[in-house]
């Protein structure tokens, strides 16, 4: 059964977010808060963890999923980011967007895109999870938590965890979050000259974006 994990949102009690940390190390698929709607993360360096947040969420190895990184200095590790794509990543970060980039070696290549090599990635503006990234030390493998067969997020800890409570290992709770996915923009052709690519509208301004 999920553990409970119950923080203050402004201020998140760090025992508990170390109890979070140690599942995820442990091999652990978590729903934790973000600044869209919760999310399905694991370790990114854990095979099983990925294939089961794969499981819960009803997707094959097409669908993008996304690195959370603590910033755009960690982002660049994971991405292949030139001038041009930089400055719009600042323009818009932390915030609630995903943006699709050429993944580096330092993505397993089983988690990137298998034709594109590709990965999604962003920096969340969420107070408990900025904190439990920096607890993990590394970025944290992520899906926005759809329901299989459904199209709206979740934003509520207790249904999630009377959904999924035999299959996540601890439900963040932080209280509600936005009942809007993350805004998806495809920057993979910003670096042959072309435009970013608007793949879906979300929590994040796309006017941000210039388009």
């Amino acid at each position: 059964m999920a553990q409970w994990l119950q923080v203050h949102p402004d201020n998140p009690q760090a025992r508990l977010l170390k109890q979070a940390a140690a599942l995820l190390s442990q091999g652990g698929v978590l729903a934790v808060p973000t600044d869209s709607s919760y999310a399905l993360v694991c370790h990114l360096d854990d095979k099983t963890a990925a294939d089961q947040l794969r499981r819960i969420r009803g997707v094959d190895e097409k669908h993008h999923l996304t690195l959370l990184c603590r910033d755009l200095s960690e982002l660049s590790v994971y991405a292949k980011v030139d001038n041009r794509q930089f400055r719009l990543l600042k323009s818009c970060t932390p915030g609630a967007f995903t943006f699709i980039l050429e993944a580096t070696k330092e993505v397993p290549r089983r988690v990137s895109h298998p034709q594109r090599k590709t990965i999604g990635l962003r920096v969340p503006e969420h107070n408990t999870l900025l904190q439990l990234l920096a607890l993990h030390g590394a970025p944290l493998l992520a899906t926005t938590l759809i329901p299989d067969g459904e199209t709206e997020p979740l934003n509520d800890a207790q249904d999630i965890r009377d959904r999924y409570e035999h299959q996540v290992a601890a439900v963040v709770d932080a209280g509600a979050c936005s009942m809007q996915a993350t805004t998806v923009v495809d920057l993979t052709p910003m670096g042959n000259g072309g435009d970013p690519d608007l793949i879906r509208s979300g929590g994040g301004d796309v006017t941000l974006l210039g388009l």
